[in-house]
């Protein structure tokens, strides 16, 4: 079951900024726990419908796009980045602070995107499926961000509900880190799996 925005869950421009503040510490609360660190480098932050509600309104406060054709490409381009019930989405952030280090690193871990994993124990892990709308790496590098989905079946999703573990990891050569889900977040991606 998908919940996708449409035109009439969003705020007009005037409202937005009327409500700005209020609604940004609500979803800077709500992140809290939707973010999971892999090793020292490796971020996802874990999306659902009031995380990408925030990020079209505030692409519409930014562009002051105000016309149905612009709201429209908006929501078109945002909406796929909402969980679907069966699945978590999450955009990866690989976080360097030196820019020398950043290239380096960026050019040694050339296909991290497809090795990012979370795994429900007892269960094999689920690879990421990445960047569905368009490449983001090429042949020297990766990106900096990217944008992934894990697709987790009916018996893992009961696993979870009844109590189960969630670990996050990276399987790539480079870069072999893996994270327990702390209960508060692994709670809060529950709520993300409906099916």
């Amino acid at each position: 079951m998908t919940q996708h925005l449409s035109r009439s869950d969003l705020m007009s421009l005037e409202q937005y900024a009327e409500q700005r503040d209020e609604f940004r510490h609500r979803v800077i609360a709500h992140k809290k726990h939707r973010r999971v660190g892999i090793g020292p480098h490796l971020f996802l932050y874990f999306e659902d419908r009031l995380t990408i509600q925030y990020q079209v309104q505030e692409m519409l406060r930014i562009e002051r796009i105000f016309e149905a054709d612009g709201i429209r490409e908006e929501l078109d381009a945002y909406n796929p980045l909402i969980p679907d019930g069966s699945n978590l989405k999450a955009t990866a952030m690989l976080e360097y602070q030196a820019v020398d280090e950043r290239k380096r690193q960026l050019a040694l871990l050339r296909g991290i995107e497809d090795l990012v994993w979370v795994r429900v124990d007892e269960f094999a892990p689920v690879y990421a499926i990445s960047n569905e709308d368009l490449e983001r790496s090429n042949e020297e590098k990766t990106s900096a961000v990217h944008f992934m989905r894990f697709e987790l079946d009916a018996d893992m999703i009961t696993a979870l509900r009844n109590g189960a573990g969630l670990t996050m990891g990276s399987s790539h050569e480079f870069y072999a880190h893996q994270a327990p889900v702390e209960t508060a977040t692994r709670n809060a991606l529950l709520a993300d799996l409906t099916a």
